[in-house]
């Protein structure tokens, strides 16, 4: 049991994220600088450390647990910090697609606008992404880039495609872009906050039992020791930790599929 559990967490570690995709503004793979910088965000930093401490406190079956536990709660934090720099790097983008119509409309000439819009865009990565986009958009189809952004880098070059062919205002089309990113924006934020309840409720349930381990140590009947050291009790040990897991990753899906 004990090495199914330590088998399960090894795959855990080296699932793949989904929101990873290709590195960004990179065509060829990933530089080594970027593979170690990902090596030290695994959550194998954590969940080697957490399974060690258990099994000097506890059994081996709580340190692989522990381990489990550990990978997870990495992995849940780090979809969070990805989701937070896509949302971060699409409200760049927005603002360098409003200075670029603005420099547009102005009068200004592609070139120059390029530039206060990459600047405008407030980080390196996607200043480099739209500035790509604009000077070379038979080049550039959105695929360097993940997700919401991909698709908004792909409309912007296939706008300056469209001007460049029948010298249609390329303004109105970057305007348009602008104009939908940060409508899309103000509906993700309505409806996290529409499920803050939901996130909070579930948050609550997962540390119930918890509190029920405290509450029968509190009146002496010590559940700890019954659950780590005899058969019964790590079965059950095992099944409530899975169900547990099953429960927090269930609820999070259904609130994430009601954000999308």
């Amino acid at each position: 049991m004990i090495l199914a559990l330590l088998a399960a967490a090894g795959a855990l570690l080296a699932w793949p994220d989904r929101r990873s995709g290709r590195p960004l503004g990179s065509a060829a793979g990933p530089s080594p600088r970027a593979v170690v910088e990902r090596a030290l965000r695994s959550p194998l930093w954590v969940a080697v450390p957490a399974a060690g401490v258990a099994a000097v406190l506890s059994t081996p079956l709580v340190a692989a647990l522990a381990g489990v536990g550990a990978a997870l709660a990495v992995r849940s934090v780090s979809a969070r910090r990805a989701a937070a720099r896509d949302d971060a790097r699409l409200a760049g983008l927005a603002d360098g697609l409003g200075a670029l119509a603005a420099d547009l409309r102005s009068g200004r000439s592609l070139e120059s606008a390029t530039a206060s819009a990459a600047a405008a865009c407030g980080e390196v990565v996607t200043g480099g992404l739209l500035t790509g986009a604009l000077r070379a958009p038979d080049a550039s189809r959105g695929d360097d880039a993940p997700g919401e952004l991909g698709t908004a880098l792909g409309r912007i070059a296939a706008g300056v495609r469209l001007s460049a062919r029948t010298g249609c205002s390329l303004a109105a089309v970057v305007g348009a872009v602008e104009d939908d990113l940060r409508a899309r924006a103000r509906q993700r934020a309505e409806l996290r906050a529409a499920t803050a309840g939901p996130r909070a409720s579930a948050l609550v349930l997962a540390g119930l039992p918890v509190l029920g381990l405290a509450m029968g140590s509190g009146v002496g009947a010590d559940p700890w020791r019954v659950l780590t050291t005899t058969p019964t009790g790590q079965l059950l040990l095992v099944g409530g930790a899975a169900l547990e897991a099953a429960g927090v990753v269930w609820s999070r899906r259904l609130v994430d599929r009601a954000v999308r």
